[in-house]
């Protein structure tokens, strides 16, 4: 069997044996350090870093490719990666709707994909395709029901939707419009955006017409902030929600005043100063010690989602190397205590 194939087995809780030649592991990451999702993939570059360097006695070695947040420059690094480099696994995308159109890639070669990406569309439904698909973000439900449950809480009736016109708004489109008449909550607007757009003003002006109690903002990294704004500069004075995709410290310095009051749910690593040593925050607490000592700032939490990636691929590395070697070999994570620790620490209202 392949090495490549190992790896999705190891992830997957099986084992098969072979014995193959000897040689090091290889793990390509692709993220958006550049382009309209640059606040998110810059710290998914910056962890590279930190990713472990062996394991169990094998060299890791990571070749980082910049997509510049475009769909098609994410499908030719994946086939960079896949074809010339032969990796044996792959961290990323950054973006959903990049991460989408990658995936049939990675299923076609036997390549494990670690989807640091916020929309559950890259593993559900599940799809033979997918079954090489291992995310490590929370899914937009769970982040969602944090948001509901606040809403409820606080007496929200009515609710606006703005998100971005791909995966990303669209998926949260879909959870939020369940979960919100669930709770009896009633959606009154939705309007979409392109992330690239320099202005929302027509679609703010809708809500405003509406005038719900609160609006919900889907958007990742800094497209999150211009519509938020907008409906600040319009005299829009109900309740605004964002989601784990604006959970970084630049969305506020970029949205200033416009974002005070803004709740949000997002991973415990954003407060895990206030988090109890009764959780497990251990592996967090010591990745921020060392991105700090190496950046001289935070990780945003998108960082997270790639570290993470380096856990599992660190727990299913030595199962896979028992059953072939690398170039051959593929790892599969998806019950190890890394994942079940990133799910516990999620979906967590806050008002920033």
């Amino acid at each position: 069997m392949s090495f490549k194939k190992a790896i999705l087995a190891s992830l997957m809780g099986t084992s098969m044996l072979s014995g193959l030649a000897m040689a090091d592991i290889k793990i390509g990451v692709v993220a958006s350090s550049t382009g309209p999702v640059a606040l998110v993939g810059i710290p998914q570059k910056n962890t590279v870093a930190l990713l472990p360097k062996s394991v169990a006695g094998e060299k890791i070695s990571y070749i980082f490719l910049d997509d510049s947040s475009d769909p098609t420059a994410t499908v030719k690094a994946f086939k960079k990666l896949i074809d010339e480099e032969k990796v044996d696994a792959i961290i990323g995308p950054s973006g959903s709707g990049n991460a989408m159109g990658v995936i049939q890639f990675a299923a076609e070669s036997g390549t494990p994909m670690l989807a640091p990406v916020g929309t559950a569309a890259v593993v559900l439904p599940m799809t033979e395709q997918k079954k090489w698909v291992f995310k490590t973000t929370q899914n937009d439900d769970l982040i969602a029901s944090a948001l509901v449950e606040q809403m409820k809480t606080t007496g929200v009736k009515t609710l606006g939707l703005f998100g971005t016109s791909d995966t990303f708004g669209e998926n949260w489109s879909k959870v939020m419009t369940k979960m919100a008449a669930d709770a009896g909550i009633k959606i009154v607007a939705k309007e979409y955006f392109k992330r690239q757009d320099t202005s929302v003003t027509g679609q703010s002006l809708k809500f405003l017409i509406s005038n719900p109690d609160a609006v919900l903002i889907a958007a990742p990294g800094s497209s999150s902030v211009m519509p938020q704004v907008t409906l600040k500069e319009q005299g829009y004075s109900g309740t605004i929600y964002q989601t784990h995709g604006a959970a970084l410290d630049p969305f506020l310095r970029l949205g200033g005043k416009s974002v005070e009051g803004t709740i949000l749910a997002a991973s415990l690593m954003l407060v895990l100063d206030e988090v109890p040593d009764s959780e497990p925050k251990k592996i967090a607490t010591k990745y921020v010690a060392d991105y700090k000592e190496l950046y001289g700032e935070a990780p945003a939490t998108f960082g997270g989602n790639v570290f993470d990636a380096g856990l599992l691929l660190t727990n299913a590395i030595p199962t896979a190397l028992k059953s072939a070697k690398p170039e051959y070999t593929r790892v599969s994570c998806r019950s190890s205590k890394y994942a079940r620790e990133h799910k516990r620490n999620a979906g967590y209202p806050r008002r920033l």
